[in-house]
């Protein structure tokens, strides 16, 4: 593990702005792409394997860990920006304390999560009106993915702390080796033993597992010095505690939150069309998540550079690199818009070769795929908001968009008269307008220049 993938900070205060991102952007958006394709890897496995009753199940189980990544995702973005903003300041012995708190806290908050977790399972299956001849599966899929939690927050929290100075390259490592194990841990599991959503889910969490574990013996062989992963070296500091929450729960509540109202949907979905319209929705969002990997990447890619110049003090760079990162992910935007819009039964078809499912499926991508467009703008104002240490108006945006707009939206769409997926399909870009609308004006007259370090 060394070479190409040796671990090296940045300094992302200086140089031109457009390289600086794009060559952050492109490995995080590799390593999403990975983390998508072994995603997929369930689905298109399980699809092959089983039936519709096994694609629904992980497309139920699929959106609840989506919830738990999402909480995961934040408070590990959290603690990106934190550790971002300390190395732009030049403070070592804060970054120290930052590192060692988060590991800390991530650890104890895993292992509570995992044991809470366990015993909500069959209440949220029933909660989701999972199909009946998908429960035994949607069931087993979350009980084992629930128990590899803490593999979870290990690799985020890694690969959060590599983010904040500037390295986007090394996590591409890990989760490309954890993508692999996962496809040949599918074809095993699901294909030969025939063990249906919960091997998919089983071969998940170990391949996680290996991510993190090869992670840690990376660092050390890299001689990194910020931390020795050392038993007497977990420990917290109050104030850190303090300001990884203020910064990342706020967005772990945005992206949690966010799901559940997917989850809304899809309950909406399973009364409205069945096993196959439930199925159909499930297919689309693992499509859909590889048509969000560019904005994601840049948004991602704007935090860690707005956090580095805000803490050098910058905040004209800062505002400079939002607009870069809208351009370039706009390219990406635009051609993802175009392929669901006129190729979507291609797309499906990777996924199962049920012909209704396609059609059904198809019909979604129809209308919500200028959703791929809008985001665009949505990520990369998110990012930047979340980089200056704003995470509390990001949050409040994306709620507002999801409970107030997608989730209300889809319940009147839904229950027009001749509705179908195509009518369902316009309430996520309707959401994602008013999130435009309102970021733009706080960006404008918001106080987004004031650090929150």
């Amino acid at each position: 593990m060394s070479g190409a993938f040796s671990f090296k900070q940045q300094d992302l205060t200086e140089g031109r702005i457009a390289p600086l991102l794009i060559k952050f952007a492109i490995p995080y958006m590799l390593a999403n792409l990975l983390q998508a394709l072994y995603g997929a890897a369930d689905m298109i496995i399980v699809g092959q394997f089983t039936n519709a009753a096994g694609l629904s199940a992980v497309a139920i189980g699929s959106q609840f860990m989506m919830f738990i990544n999402g909480l995961v995702i934040g408070m590990s973005m959290g603690g990106t920006i934190l550790i971002g903003q300390y190395f732009g300041a030049g403070n070592d012995k804060e970054i120290k304390s930052t590192i060692a708190t988060m590991f800390t806290l991530f650890a104890i908050i895993g292992a509570v999560l995992t044991v809470a977790l366990l015993f909500a399972v069959k209440p949220l299956v029933a909660v989701l009106k999972t199909p009946p001849e998908a429960v035994a599966q949607a069931e087993a899929y979350i009980y084992v993915n629930v128990a590899g939690i803490l593999f979870m927050f290990a690799y985020n929290a890694l690969s959060a702390m590599l983010r904040g100075f500037g390295d986007s390259k090394s996590p591409l490592l890990f989760v490309a080796i954890a993508c692999v194990c996962n496809v040949f841990g599918d074809l095993l599991l699901v294909g030969r033993f025939g063990m249906g959503a919960g091997g998919a889910a089983l071969a998940t969490i170990l391949s996680q597992g290996l991510s993190a574990l090869l992670a840690v013996v990376f660092l050390k062989k890299q001689s990194f010095n910020r931390f020795d992963f050392k038993l007497k070296s977990f420990r917290m500091d109050a104030d850190k505690v303090k300001k990884l929450f203020v910064l990342g729960l706020p967005m772990s509540a945005q992206m949690s939150l966010t799901t559940v109202s997917f989850m809304f949907i899809m309950a909406t979905v399973n009364q409205m069309g069945g096993v196959v319209a439930s199925a159909a929705i499930g297919v689309s969002g693992r499509i859909n998540g590889f048509t969000m990997l560019p904005p994601t990447a840049f948004s991602a890619a704007i935090s860690a550079v707005v956090a580095q110049n805000m803490g050098a003090r910058r905040p004209k760079r800062a505002r400079t690199a939002l607009y870069v990162g809208i351009a370039v992910s706009l390219a990406f935007g635009v051609v993802s818009y175009a392929i669901l819009f006129f190729c979507p039964h291609i797309l499906t078809r990777v996924f199962t070769p049920d012909r209704e499912l396609i059609a059904a499926a198809a019909l979604y991508f129809r209308s919500f795929s200028l959703d791929c467009v809008l985001v665009c703008f949505v990520f990369c104002l998110n990012g930047f908001f979340n980089g200056c240490g704003h995470t509390p108006f990001s949050m409040a945006n994306n709620l507002l968009a999801a409970f107030l707009i997608r989730v209300p939206a889809t319940w009147i769409l839904s229950g027009l008269d001749g509705a179908s997926l195509f009518t369902v399909g316009f309430a996520a870009p309707l959401a994602s307008s008013v999130s435009i609308v309102i970021g733009l004006l706080y960006l404008k007259y918001g106080k987004w220049h004031k650090i929150r370090i």
